[in-house]
């Protein structure tokens, strides 16, 4: 499994940014290869993705959410993947974005991605463009103030 953890700072109060991160159909409005987000009820998502020509859907489960404070997920199907957004405030007007992710590459293109931290890049580019939505709005399309608690071993 690989990990990449990326940061970006938004000049957004810590609760704009996470009601925004709540909007998941939005995504690709500012996550590039993402197609569609489908949210099928508060903890399941059916995405569709097209990456290098490469098209894949899978369904992720969100597996904690606090609000204000994160977010937490795994696929359940296709790609194997997991991952935590984090909301960190440093003032009242600025917010620090902080993704984390695992994903276990699929294949040679995506080793080869890897490899070339095509990833890291594409996270790190997500993350500015997120920063500029939520920047150039100023308030967020909608919010998802509920919880979700982390599972018991």
């Amino acid at each position: 499994m690989s990990g990449i953890t990326k940061s970006v700072d938004v000049a957004v109060p810590v609760r704009t940014a996470y009601n925004q991160w709540t909007q998941f159909e939005e995504f690709p409005r500012f996550m590039e290869g993402v197609q569609e987000i489908r949210q099928i009820d508060d903890r399941t998502m059916h995405w569709k993705t097209e990456i290098a020509g490469v098209k894949r859907e899978f369904d992720a489960q969100i597996t904690e959410q606090l609000p204000d404070e994160r977010v937490a997920w795994t696929s359940v199907s296709g790609t194997k993947q997991a991952g935590v957004v984090t909301f960190h405030r440093l003032d009242a007007e600025h917010t620090r974005v902080t993704a984390q992710m695992d994903f276990e590459p699929d294949g040679m293109l995506e080793k080869a991605g890897e490899k070339l931290h095509v990833v890291d890049r594409r996270v790190e580019g997500d993350l500015k463009r997120f920063k500029e939505y939520i920047e150039g709005r100023a308030t967020e399309t909608g919010a998802w103030r509920g919880a979700v608690d982390r599972p018991m071993p």
